[in-house]
């Protein structure tokens, strides 16, 4: 049996491979250029993009399996070439957002749901995994706290609950192996509702100094992030984070349930990347 990775450069993508490779599952990774996949030991590499329906057929070839993660935009001629090919289960990851309370009108929930829709329309057993915000979304924070510089935000008492890919992959990974889990929407979250100011404050205390927090209003980041983020889905963030203020987020104890053992902290993945964050010399 092959099951086929997509996304395998991604945060999520490569972790679910690497945990796949670890139990002995026969594989391929995909990409657009699979040149540049960095994947483990035995594991083939093959061209696949969502643009070009002529690349499904040899991505697709004796796979049985496929962990996808897919803008809307090729989604249904994928899943008919994989119903063709004989594929008989698809881990999709999605987002919260579709079940959120704005999700007929929030462009994230949107893009997300186009493709969960085609995979209901399709006549593949699927399985959907619907994150929250990720651990990693911290990242963006870096360069300021390195350079010793305000971390400039709007709705810093939003809160959220933050995800370690890592708990994401492991999830895709049972999922893929568990045939229970065929036919089920498994909304994810980190372990704790954390606001912004919070998720700072822990990297404050993981790194010995306070980080400077400077609040941003809505207009100021929308024209900051503006200038790299699509309008529709800063409009999407921006509301998503104005609705969290003074709402603890949701904590499902779904990582749990499905793994075994509690679902990773915000403060365990900041110390696995605390290199990210640590003042320039």
């Amino acid at each position: 049996m092959t099951i086929l990775v997509t996304g395998a450069r991604g945060n999520v993508g490569r972790r679910v491979l690497d945990r796949l490779h670890t139990a002995g599952h026969t594989l391929r990774a995909s990409g657009r250029t699979p040149g540049e996949l960095s994947v483990p030991a035995g594991v083939d590499t093959v061209r696949l993009d969502l643009n070009e329906p002529d690349t499904f057929d040899a991505a697709l070839d004796g796979v049985e399996k496929v962990f996808l993660y897919a803008e809307s935009e090729g989604a249904k001629d994928l899943f008919a070439a994989a119903a063709g090919a004989g594929v008989r289960h698809v881990v999709l990851l999605s987002s919260s957002t579709v079940g959120g309370p704005d999700a007929e009108t929030d462009a994230l929930a949107l893009l997300h749901a186009a493709v969960e829709d085609a995979l209901a329309e399709s006549s593949l057993p699927g399985t959907v995994l619907r994150p929250g915000a990720f651990d990693s979304n911290a990242f963006g924070w870096s360069d300021a706290i390195r350079r010793g510089q305000p971390v400039e935000l709007p709705y810093t008492h939003a809160h959220t609950a933050p995800i370690h890919e890592g708990d994401i992959a492991d999830v895709a990974a049972a999922a893929l192996a568990d045939e229970t889990l065929v036919g089920r929407t498994l909304t994810l979250s980190g372990p704790q509702s954390l606001t912004f100011r919070e998720q700072l404050g822990i990297l404050g205390e993981l790194l010995g100094r306070e980080i400077p927090v400077r609040e941003l209003t809505r207009d100021q980041a929308v024209e900051q992030m503006g200038r790299f983020v699509p309008a529709p889905i800063l409009a999407s963030l921006l509301g998503q984070w104005a609705a969290g203020v003074g709402r603890p987020a949701a904590t499902p104890d779904t990582v749990e349930r499905i793994t075994g053992r509690p679902a990773r902290t915000f403060r365990q993945w900041a110390g696995e990347n605390l290199g990210a964050f640590a003042a320039q010399d």
